[in-house]
């Protein structure tokens, strides 16, 4: 009885497991055959299927790269829709938006050197105020600036202390010679920077700016916009007097067609003395060193020869190479000349 119990139990456990089994299978295989509503993320169909906003994103978002790695073969409609968004776009910008980018390009162009030659005169009690006055100028114009600053030798350190405190790249230079004629020593000065200019070849445009003069700001770019030679008005101001006097060019367009001239006496220092005020010119600087370019003596003449002298012939010769500044037309005034009463030391 025992042994026949044990069968029966063994062979209903045996039933009940294979029923389990069958109802599995028959589950499994009819659930294989019911439709499914689920979508396929698979990538073929994600990139295929681009007019479905539940399964892609927007064209310009498309991750390029990636689309390459897990497709194998790169998608060129993807591409080609994402780059013609990217000109939509760039067509559709604001003007102002557009002159911004145009601006930004413009910043990176990089601009000429200025070189601004100041002599000063030790006699001058006004210099050290006048220096600090420029050297606050300066400072505001975008580079590249060069201050080359002159003056003769002693034992004050008042230019040397100034000159160290400002944000504007400078040389300065000291000469030992004496001079009675305050005019004879600025010419001097002025021909000693243009020695060190020529002799370090320092290109640029190279402006005579007296201790005196008052500037727009924007006269330092039009500068930089001379090939060759160029020249602008300046106005004089008095503090005894209540009127302006203009010197300079009279333009056409750029086109210099005549002088404002100071009144002449015709005087003896009125015959030798140049029309063209030195602050009212300006000019490339590679005229100093390329004799032969510019028609110049030869290197072993020209080395006594007048620079300043030159420069004021020049320019009042080569009238095709001569232009007037700002360029569409030098009648705007953006330089001032203050003649204050100058304490001189005795």
């Amino acid at each position: 009885m025992g042994s026949s119990e044990r069968t029966k139990k063994k062979a209903h456990l045996w039933k009940k497991a294979t029923v389990h089994f069958l109802l599995c299978f028959i589950l499994g295989f009819f659930t294989g055959f019911a439709p499914t509503n689920k979508p396929s993320f698979s990538t073929n169909h994600v990139t295929e299927s681009n007019g479905s906003p539940e399964l892609s994103p927007p064209p310009e978002k498309v991750p390029v790269k990636h689309e390459e790695h897990t497709n194998g073969n790169f998608n060129r409609s993807v591409l080609d829709e994402s780059l013609a968004m990217k000109v939509q776009e760039r067509s559709n910008l604001d003007p102002k938006q557009d002159k911004g980018h145009k601006d930004k390009d413009s910043n990176l162009t990089p601009q000429r050197l200025v070189i601004i030659v100041t002599p000063t005169s030790h006699k001058d009690e006004l210099r050290g105020v006048l220096l600090r006055k420029m050297a606050n100028t300066l400072s505001l114009v975008p580079p590249p600036l060069l201050w080359v600053v002159v003056e003769s030798e002693s034992e004050s350190t008042e230019v040397s202390d100034i000159l160290r405190k400002t944000n504007v790249m400078y040389r300065h230079l000291v000469f030992k010679e004496n001079f009675t004629d305050v005019e004879v020593e600025m010419d001097h000065q002025r021909n000693l920077a243009l020695k060190h200019i020529e002799y370090h070849r320092l290109s640029g445009i190279v402006h005579f700016g007296s201790l005196y003069n008052v500037y727009d700001l924007s006269f330092f770019d039009e500068i930089r916009t001379i090939e060759v030679f160029g020249t602008w008005p300046m106005a004089f101001l008095s503090a005894n007097r209540q009127r302006v006097r203009i010197e300079g060019p009279v333009c056409d367009s750029s086109e210099v067609i005549g002088w404002h001239l100071k009144t002449l006496n015709n005087s003896a220092d009125d015959t030798t003395r140049s029309p063209v005020h030195i602050s009212t010119v300006g000019f490339n600087s590679s005229i100093l060193w390329d004799p032969e370019r510019w028609g110049r003596l030869s290197s072993a003449q020209h080395t006594s020869q007048n620079s300043i002298k030159f420069v004021k012939e020049e320019v009042l010769e080569e009238e095709t190479k001569l232009k007037g500044v700002p360029q569409d037309g030098c009648s705007k005034i953006m330089l001032w000349n203050l003649h204050i009463p100058r304490v001189i030391k005795g």
